[in-house]
């Protein structure tokens, strides 16, 4: 089968194309300062995926939901807070931690995470999440959203063995380089792509800095609106 295609857009924001051909949004925040301008108005959407409730990663969900009709994965109180927001969505109600779900033909698992999920009034929008996709061609990609880092981690290697985990690398809010690289060990995982990252100075962590305390990881650095193949 064929290889799942990444892209980045930009902070927290990812493009997945699946095997299947299925087009997947990870935290969608396509107005960040970073997303490359073709990347800003997409052609279509099946599934996007949120990782919890900040502006920052929930971006332009409720007017994509509404312009494509994509599935939506996201926590139990995000998922209803979409829905109270106009958003399009199903009246299953979302998952929690350990909770999967299948859309778009893949396999989408709510893991823990460290951070904090409010809306910009400060509702509360449940709690943050990772996410483990797992397609059908057998790749598993682990999408850790912001977080420090956690000892748990191991178990997410142990349970997911993820091929590839995304990680936040800038620091003040998320973990820096040198917690990633305690992230990567205990996970147990040899491909790294880094974001979260350069998109304000106060995120300073780099992919330098994650290489020179990460020794056997690729570290895969890549360039906004670039894709790599999992």
């Amino acid at each position: 089968m064929a290889d799942v295609s990444l892209t980045w857009l930009g902070h927290g924001s990812f493009r997945l194309d699946s095997p299947g051909g299925e087009r997947i949004y990870i935290d969608p925040w396509l107005t960040n300062p970073k997303c490359p301008d073709s990347e800003k108005e997409p052609e279509r959407i099946d599934v996007i995926a949120l990782t919890h409730g900040h502006g920052d990663h929930v971006g332009e969900t409720v007017a994509l939901s509404k312009q494509f009709k994509p599935e939506i994965v996201a926590q139990l109180e995000l998922k209803g807070w979409l829905g109270k927001q106009g958003a399009e969505i199903d009246e299953v109600p979302g998952p929690n931690k350990g909770g999967t779900v299948e859309a778009g033909g893949v396999r989408f698992t709510v893991v823990n995470a460290f951070h904090s999920s409010s809306g910009e009034d400060g509702e509360y929008l449940g709690e943050a999440a990772g996410l483990v996709l797992e397609f059908d061609n057998g790749t598993s990609i682990y999408f850790a959203g912001d977080t420090c880092v956690f000892g748990d981690m191991q178990l997410i290697g142990r349970i997911y063995s993820p091929d590839l985990a995304v990680l936040p690398i800038g620091g003040h809010f998320t973990m820096d380089p040198r917690e990633a690289a305690v992230a990567l060990e205990l996970l147990g995982t040899k491909r790294c792509v880094p974001c979260h990252y350069g998109t304000f100075p106060l995120l300073a962590g780099t992919p330098d800095g994650l290489r020179e305390r990460a020794a056997g990881v690729d570290v895969i650095a890549l360039e906004p609106g670039e894709t790599t193949a999992v």
